[in-house]
């Protein structure tokens, strides 16, 4: 997501008049594209799309093989089923970041696409950080203390990580205590997973 250009939200969605409404509502914050199928859908989705709003009931290629598709390429966007198919327990084993059922409202989709956008922001920040934290070990690992301090560049890494964890603590809620940031981390990387 940059500063500059608004989200991109897919909508997949056989109803035009449903796909229609969605794209009201959300318009004025994102760049919102629609398709009206799952083939559709699949060949607008790329590399630029944040977000994807997939029905599940769709003629042809059906929201579940659309969202199969979508998880092997790989791509990082979230992808929220929006749908009129109550959840089973089928969907344990479904790739989705989130379920609405219909008829939704258009708080509740805005809620949702702000929750997802969110949730993609900590993974790259939790990724960003994780890799910085990754460099310092190892020079804390192979440098002796005396290399250390006389390193600008180390004292860089350092000051990175440091504004990153506070970033990302202030992201977290304000989590002051160490043990509570560690727990916090691994608890947000596990539940990603």
């Amino acid at each position: 997501m940059s500063d500059v250009d608004p989200p991109v939200v897919l909508i997949v969605e056989d109803e035009p008049d449903v796909a229609e409404t969605y794209k009201l509502w959300l318009q004025d914050d994102y760049e919102v594209r629609m398709a009206k199928n799952g083939e559709e859908g699949l060949e607008m989705l790329d590399e630029s799309v944040d977000v994807v709003l997939l029905d599940r009931m769709m003629p042809g290629l059906s929201g579940d093989e659309v969202l199969e598709s979508i998880g092997e390429r790989s791509l990082g966007c979230r992808v929220a089923m929006v749908t009129a198919v109550e959840p089973d327990f089928d969907i344990l084993e479904m790739g989705f970041d989130a379920y609405l059922s219909k008829p939704i409202r258009s708080q509740q989709l805005h809620d949702t696409v702000s929750n997802l956008l969110e949730r993609s922001e900590y993974d790259s920040m939790l990724q960003e950080y994780y890799a910085l934290v990754e460099k310092q070990a190892t020079l804390e690992a192979t440098k002796s203390s005396a290399e250390l301090a006389e390193s600008d560049e180390y004292d860089a890494l350092t000051d990175d990580i440091a504004e990153m964890r506070d970033g990302l603590s202030e992201t977290l809620g304000g989590i002051e205590d160490d043990s509570d940031f560690i727990a916090t981390l691994r608890g947000l990387s596990t539940d990603e997973e």
